[in-house]
């Protein structure tokens, strides 16, 4: 039996299967063995030989969006429209056959910009090139799932389960959960807020099915059996999403202030340009980015130019390797201008967090 025919036979037996209080452990055991298959199918078979022609693309600028979606939804348009890159627009289903790279220049900003072929439903199972799709999207800062208003909002339903099937989640913070394998001494459970989903024997069936029988867990958040498989596994990637609503232009008003109330959602039309400014904020929020300007001494700020950083990776040692790694073995300090001192300019050392907009000279020593 082929790991796909594996897969269904689980995933009918679960549908089958009651939710109450006395099937929860065999849920959970299911759960986990459908893990374990659907972490052969995200690993790269070694006999395939790569990720496939077309599919790997090197990496530039500082962050990579992804755009994810049904065929003919008009994310070529999209990328056209944005990068002033061409890929290949048609009426006719799977138009754009392999992954289309451009560059976005934003708020000084280079931010790759990916143009994926259409997924289909069935694309975890490698359906349509699916697997080489989602291969490229977990390397992806950023996902715009690109959906057409025409057509029924279950399309994102069906997406989001492709994407969360292979590790992918869209919208959500790793659980707060410390996990350590042990040789021995047992299974060790700690928690510091009250577990409604998870007791004890759930637990130690979940890690029976994995082979375990020696761990230290301490839960410090209110977990899901789903939450406790995604740590043990540990090959999950969290990834900010935006919903792009596109063709706008062929809705009514009415049916536009019901699409506003769609969470993470941005309507736009591709083809008329309406809407380009609300996306683009939106990006720029998602992928948590700061602007940082140099100042060279004796000179006026660079604003022409500015380094970009992670909002979470910004202190003056990172602003200083972005620039380049032997900057900080001559360091002595920074002046900063900007909200993130008190004093304009201020003196301070390598582990001082910038924030937007900030402005940096940096002292080298004598």
């Amino acid at each position: 039996m082929s790991t796909y025919d594996k897969i269904k036979e689980i995933e009918t037996e679960m549908a089958r299967t009651q939710k109450n209080k006395a099937t929860a452990y065999h849920l959970g055991t299911l759960k986990a063995k459908l893990a374990k298959l659907r972490r052969e199918l995200i690993a790269p078979s070694k006999s395939s030989g790569g990720p496939g022609e077309g599919f790997d693309v090197a990496g530039t600028g500082v962050a990579r969006v992804g755009f994810i979606g049904f065929p003919s939804v008009g994310k070529s348009t999209l990328m056209s429209k944005m990068t002033g890159t061409f890929s290949e627009v048609s009426e006719v289903e799977f138009t754009t056959l392999t992954t289309v790279p451009g560059v976005l220049n934003y708020r000084g900003a280079k931010i790759q910009i990916l143009d994926l072929p259409g997924i289909i439903e069935g694309a975890k199972d490698g359906k349509g090139r699916g697997r080489q799709v989602i291969a490229v999207a977990r390397t992806c800062s950023l996902i715009f799932l690109v959906l057409d208003v025409l057509k029924p909002l279950t399309h994102k339903a069906v997406i989001e389960k492709e994407l969360e099937s292979v590790g992918i989640r869209l919208n959500k913070q790793p659980p707060n959960i410390v996990f350590r394998k042990k040789e021995k001494g047992g299974i060790s459970m700690t928690s510091t807020v009250n577990l409604t989903h998870l007791d004890q024997d759930m637990v130690r069936t979940i890690l029976s099915e994995y082979r375990m029988t020696s761990a230290d867990i301490s839960f410090r958040c209110d977990a899901t059996v789903d939450d406790l498989i995604d740590v043990i596994e540990g090959n999950r990637v969290y990834i900010p999403a935006v919903y792009v609503l596109n063709k706008i232009d062929q809705i009514s008003i009415e049916e536009l202030d019901l699409i506003y109330k769609i969470p993470h959602a941005v309507p736009i039309s591709a083809h008329h340009e309406w809407n380009f400014d609300e996306l683009l904020e939106k990006m720029w929020e998602y992928l948590n980015l700061v602007r940082i300007y140099t100042k060279p001494k004796g000179l006026l700020p660079d604003y022409s130019a500015p380094v970009v950083l992670k909002k979470d990776k910004s202190s003056v040692a990172d602003f200083c390797n972005a620039i380049h790694r032997g900057i900080l073995k001559e360091f002595s300090h920074a002046l900063v201008w900007g909200s993130s001192v008190k004093h304009n300019p201020q003196k301070v050392g390598r582990e001082h967090i910038l924030v937007d907009e900030d402005v940096v000279s940096i002292v080298k020593k004598i």
